[in-house]
């Protein structure tokens, strides 16, 4: 697994926002109202940063899962990902536009019979940090989208200046042959032997991360086994991918004893040439189609047998 360092780097750096933070201690003013769209099924087609754009300059790329129905301004039904069902959860109303439910904060930007636009909300405690508040949503109700003749696939696909920005920033990324952004499609190993093997970790989407797996390609992880190698041995290595698939070692993530960091860089540079090359074909990561330097996890283990 990667480190903390490098697993949590989307997470907010906290800085310094008083000036830009909200009180939620007004539960009178400024209410919204859901009254006039009650039993109207909405679905989100699009969630986007304050830029624009559904990927961030890490290649983090924000999911669509949002389904809902309001049957007033205190209840409404949530679309469950993992279980598959909708849940009911209460609607708590707050003052400017903003409401709690299903333990997401928002704030009410546009509401009308067709669509809603809700902005997502970073709160801590009674306190909206709307600097850190750079998600937006887009519902669609699903009438408007039957009487626009498209479906939900059709919408949530990336627009073009998604794709401008993905040829703009991988150009960039690929200059520097160390650098990396995650790979929507994340990179493939094909084994081409029957001495060795690869399985890619995989990460569900569920309650407790939210319903989002967005670690599987922004973390990749990959486990590979050889068979009849020279030795027993067992690596686990921190490396990026270029264009044409070539891995790059850039460290070992077992701790390594400061006079055996050497020898182990170069045990596990010898590995990558004799067994990883000879052994699999890699495919790199592409996103939006595009081909681009990415990196991964990979744990190698090695039997004698």
């Amino acid at each position: 697994m990667l480190p903390v360092s490098i697993r949590h780097y989307l997470l907010f750096v906290p800085i310094a926002v008083g000036f830009c933070a909200c009180k939620l201690d007004d539960p009178i003013q400024n209410k919204i109202s859901f009254e006039k769209v009650k039993g109207i099924n909405y679905t989100e087609v699009r969630r986007s940063f304050d830029s624009g754009l559904i990927f961030n300059k890490d290649g983090y790329q924000l999911a669509t899962i949002w389904r809902v129905m309001f049957f007033s301004d205190t209840a409404a039904n949530v679309y469950n990902p993992d279980k598959k069902i909708f849940l009911k959860f209460n609607v708590t109303l707050d003052h400017d536009s903003i409401f709690n439910i299903s333990g997401t904060w928002l704030k009410a930007m546009h509401v009308s019979k067709d669509s809603l636009v809700f902005q997502v909300l970073k709160v801590e405690g009674k306190t909206v940090y709307y600097v850190k508040s750079n998600v937006y949503m887009t519902l669609y109700a699903d009438k408007y989208i039957a009487d626009k003749h498209t479906t939900v696939e059709e919408l949530r696909k990336p627009l073009k200046r998604d794709s401008a920005y993905i040829i703009k920033r991988t150009a960039a990324i690929d200059l520097k042959p160390d650098s990396f952004f995650a790979a929507r499609q994340p990179v493939k190993f094909i084994s081409t032997t029957t001495r060795a093997t690869v399985v890619k970790e995989t990460v569900d989407a569920d309650a407790m991360n939210k319903w989002d797996n967005s670690e599987e390609y922004m973390f990749p992880e990959y486990t590979v086994r050889i068979n009849k190698a020279y030795e027993n041995f067992s690596y686990s290595i921190w490396a990026t991918v270029d264009t044409q698939g070539q891995i790059r070692y850039q460290k070992s993530m077992t701790y390594v004893f400061p006079e055996f960091v050497k020898s182990t860089d170069h045990t596990i540079r010898a590995i990558l040439d004799g067994y990883i090359k000879a052994y699999f074909k890699v495919i790199p990561g592409t996103t939006l189609g595009i081909v681009h330097n990415s990196a991964i996890a990979l744990n190698i283990i090695g039997t004698k047998k």
